[in-house]
């Protein structure tokens, strides 16, 4: 219990600590900074089995468009500018993807609730700071605790296993351009579909596809379900996240029914702290602010992530 006359509570919400009351990154240890320089992942069996079956179902379509539908076509151009917008839309998904996967969604630090840290918050007498008992860290506002990543997460919106991470406040761009750019593909995929079933039935199935008929009809098939449920899964996550970043309101707060104990921002505000800065094409580009980082090879030891 400290002795500057505030009080700790473990208790898992209703935080008091503000956003800007983060963990002070230069006063940790040289370990703890070497940490946060890291590649964010978790380890998660199901998460990675979800993420790699998101990237082989998207390298399935792009067989079948490529292979299946285009590369046979008679119509030179018809096949480039079809194969270069799917497959743009197929590296920017998965690219997206990738960002949504290993960034870190805003964890809060562990261990983070000692003495000397909060008497560096300089906290009045009498004033509440709230302890998460799981991961012993000082809870910030709108912070939730995950049961997967094992830590709390900032402006934590839900996990998602398809992404094998948590959407929060560091990452919820990347995984609305992932769920965008997967929206597109799969309308684009069940387009091409629809033209290449008729141009197959006008041929009588003999010239349209250099696999035969039935394979041919099994692919596109499972191509068309697959593009549907897609589209339906992404376009539905997709208007949520936009839906809560413009009512400044994450899906868990949407849930609990949470009263805004912070002023919510306008809907512009809004869109701009998550996407930074104005609006601009950069606003889709998911390659914004990437750089490389030190590959570690030996995981942290009692986290469920670690680096690579």
């Amino acid at each position: 219990m400290p002795s500057s006359g505030h009080r700790l509570r473990d208790v898992e919400h209703h935080p008091l600590l503000t956003e800007n009351d983060s963990y002070d990154s230069a006063a940790a240890s040289p370990a703890e900074a070497d940490v946060a320089d890291r590649v964010w992942f978790i380890r998660d069996g199901c998460g990675m089995i979800c993420a790699a079956l998101t990237w082989l179902l998207v390298v399935y379509a792009d067989f079948v468009v490529t292979f299946v539908m285009l590369l046979p076509s008679e119509d030179f151009w018809y096949s480039v500018v079809n194969g270069v917008v799917f497959n743009c839309l197929a590296v920017l998904a998965l690219s997206s993807h990738l960002r949504t996967m290993l960034t870190d969604p805003g964890a809060v630090p562990k261990g983070n609730a000692t003495k000397e840290y909060m008497e560096s918050l300089q906290l009045k007498p009498g004033e509440v700071i709230y302890k998460c008992p799981k991961c012993c860290c000082i809870k910030p506002e709108r912070a939730h605790h995950c049961s997967i990543c094992k830590r709390c997460i900032r402006k934590m919106d839900h996990h998602c296993p398809w992404v094998n991470n948590c959407v929060g406040e560091k990452n919820q761009r990347f995984f609305v351009l992932f769920t965008m750019y997967i929206a597109l593909a799969s309308v684009h995929a069940l387009v091409l579909c629809g033209l290449q079933f008729i141009a197959c039935v006008r041929g009588q199935w003999t010239e349209c596809s250099d696999f035969s008929p039935p394979v041919t009809v099994i692919l596109l098939i499972f191509l068309c379900l697959e593009g549907l449920l897609f589209f339906t899964f992404t376009a539905v996550m997709f208007g949520t996240q936009i839906h809560s970043i413009c009512n400044d309101e994450t899906e868990i707060e949407r849930l609990k029914s949470e009263k805004p104990t912070w002023e919510r921002r306008l809907r512009w505000e809004g869109m701009k702290s998550v996407f930074g800065g104005p609006p601009s094409l950069l606003w889709m580009n998911p390659f914004v602010g990437f750089r490389f980082r030190r590959l570690q090879t030996r995981p942290r030891k009692g986290a469920p992530e670690f680096s690579v």
